[in-house]
């Protein structure tokens, strides 16, 4: 049986990073852990873009734009939904995760979604800087997968 491995090597690949400016304190966190861990994995600052929206609602059309333009080997979603009081916090939740399930299926750039969502400001301080890490990982490893599935 021929088993593909994982593969964190970075380097040469192209990285588009959209984050939510809302819960920007936790948003910030993401960032910093996922820009850190993708140079350490060897892909060049250079290489990285960052687009900045208003809500987790608006990430999914923002991750399309990028996905379609063909300028990116992966894309990583960064945002923080923290539970309030109203229903708002399962639709914002829900939708945007399923947008960022629908542009990675009908694009086939993989996305590495790090929305956190907690009920607590503090649950998403512990959280930030390990998921902004682990998006970082998730998106390379899959580029590479995908190299060696084609």
């Amino acid at each position: 049986m021929k088993e593909l491995e994982q593969n964190h090597n970075g380097h040469g690949l192209r990285i588009g990073i959209v984050q939510s400016r809302f819960n920007p304190e936790i948003c910030e966190g993401l960032l910093g852990a996922c820009r850190a861990q993708l140079v350490k994995q060897g892909v060049e600052e250079d290489d990285i873009t960052l687009a900045t929206v208003p809500g987790a609602l608006e990430i999914p059309l923002v991750l399309l734009h990028m996905a379609d333009s063909e300028k990116y080997d992966a894309l990583i979603a960064l945002g923080a939904v923290i539970r309030g009081d109203t229903y708002h916090f399962e639709v914002v939740s829900n939708e945007s995760a399923r947008g960022v399930g629908d542009v990675q299926l009908s694009c086939g750039v993989p996305i590495a979604n790090a929305i956190l969502t907690t009920d607590t400001d503090e649950q998403a301080v512990v959280r930030m800087h390990v998921k902004g890490a682990e998006a970082a990982m998730v998106a390379i490893e899959m580029v590479n997968l995908l190299k060696g599935v084609a």
